[in-house]
């Protein structure tokens, strides 16, 4: 017997260990090269590790939630007899469509959920192959290829193909809850259908009640995968930056005039939400206050200054908070910065967005839409030295030339590091940003 060890290769610049999220093979099963192995997570990104050669696997390293170290043992395959994979079983695959991914659900706590449907397709990363899902890692030059589903969310809860866990999302069907029927209990339009007529509950799922009767029973969730990660690069911003917050109310009523006037005048260009304007504003304002679009490395202790914006949209998913980054925001129009959140909130809830597409933001921008509140504290998205979140947009009695009049208001909840950013440039640079958007025209004066 000819045995091959498949270690964990290096995912990605910088990467020194990843987190097992999903075994989709087990020992006795025979593998192609190229079959996919296990879904592993760094950086928040998932990546599928495929099998270099055929064989069959004669044992699996690590359980799902574990970390393992880039080079440790992944899983040993016996290669010996090259007949051996195709006369053994071999895990299914699925069935993946050449499309774009699905419109997401316009849900409130996205930033973005509402613009404008992107219509170019991205080209995948030359070293990448991109599924509808997970980032696949193959060699350079290679051709795609058939890919198996996906885990539901990031977390090694139920398994479930990207198509079912939107259609859950939009439903509001909690996954964990829906027994699956699929091949290692993967979940399957049929096991939606079950649970919506109450005829499946999943393991822990509690059945509807009614009336005052009592809830008793504690469900104990694993952090894992996403969730841990997300909690993770919290904590350590949370400790490691010292936040101040800063929140100054705007008048937007001439913006949202001016914004209901252009969907209206163009609506075959798409539909322009907020984040579009202030995208701009921000662009505008960066310019006079270069200190708050920036990156700190408190290890070198270097600020690196940027001339680019490349935003980061916090954009909410059936697994967690990620944040997709729109490059270059400085070179776009309205309606190609509404065209790009979309299409990138969308790779987000897909799972589908690469880590060139996960990193690199030099700002961030949070909202939480019709569910804004009146003000927030966010964390900063580290290594950057602010943050920018918009609440709510209300109507509200204020004075204007002494008289009471009826306008609508938006709060700006920002986070600054004060290592880098003193409170007089923070307000400095939220006074320029609430004028642009207080004067929307000013935006488009160059």
């Amino acid at each position: 017997m000819t045995q091959r060890v498949v270690k964990l290769p290096d995912i990605g610049e910088g990467t020194t260990e990843a987190e097992i999220v999903a075994w989709l093979v087990k020992p006795g099963d025979a593998v192609q090269e190229e079959d996919p192995l296990a879904e592993v997570m760094t950086d928040k990104a998932t990546v599928e590790i495929p099998a270099p050669v055929a064989g069959t696997v004669v044992s699996i390293h690590g359980k799902v939630g574990e970390k393992l170290a880039v080079g440790s043992d992944l899983l040993v395959l016996d290669v010996g007899g090259g007949e051996a994979a195709a006369n053994g079983r071999r895990p299914a695959k699925a069935t993946v469509k050449a499309t774009t991914p699905a419109a997401p659900h316009p849900n409130p706590l996205s930033a973005g959920a509402e613009g404008a449907r992107a219509a170019d397709e991205r080209p995948p990363p030359p070293a990448y192959r991109q599924r509808e899902g997970p980032v696949a890692l193959r060699r350079g030059g290679e051709g795609p290829a058939p890919a198996p589903a996906l885990p539901s969310d990031r977390t090694g809860k139920p398994l479930a193909s990207p198509a079912v866990r939107k259609r859950a999302w939009d439903a509001g069907i909690p996954l964990q809850f829906v027994r699956g029927s699929g091949a290692a209990g993967r979940i399957t339009h049929s096991d939606l259908d079950a649970y919506a007529n109450g005829t499946s509950l999943g393991d822990g799922a509690m059945p509807r009640v009614t009336g005052l009767a009592k809830r008793d029973g504690v469900e104990d969730v694993p952090i894992r995968g996403l969730r841990r990660a997300i909690a993770e690069r919290m904590q350590q911003a949370a400790s490691r930056i010292p936040h101040f917050a800063y929140v100054e109310e705007v008048d937007v009523t001439g913006l949202e005039e001016l914004r209901a006037h252009l969907n209206e005048s163009h609506k075959d260009r798409g539909r322009l939400t907020l984040l579009p304007f202030l995208l701009r504003a921000i662009v505008n304002s960066v310019v006079e206050h270069p200190q708050v679009n920036a990156r700190y490395d408190d290890e070198a202790e270097v600020l690196h200054r940027y001339r680019a914006l490349h935003a980061g949209i916090a954009t909410q998913t059936p697994g967690g908070l990620l944040v997709p980054v729109l490059r270059h925001a400085e070179a776009l129009d309205l309606w190609q910065a509404a065209a790009e959140i979309v299409r990138l909130a969308e790779a987000a809830r897909a799972g589908c967005a690469t880590r060139e597409e996960l990193t690199g933001s030099t700002l961030t921008i949070t909202s939480l839409g019709r569910l804004g509140g009146l003000a927030a504290t966010p964390i900063i998205n580290r290594p950057e030295v602010a943050i920018i979140g918009v609440n709510r947009i209300v109507e509200r009695p204020v004075v204007r030339d002494g008289r009471i009049v009826v306008r609508k208001m938006m709060n700006v909840s920002s986070s600054f590091d004060h290592r880098i950013v003193d409170g007089w440039e923070a307000a400095a640079f939220i006074a320029s940003l609430k004028g642009y958007l207080e004067q929307p025209a000013t935006l488009f004066i160059g």
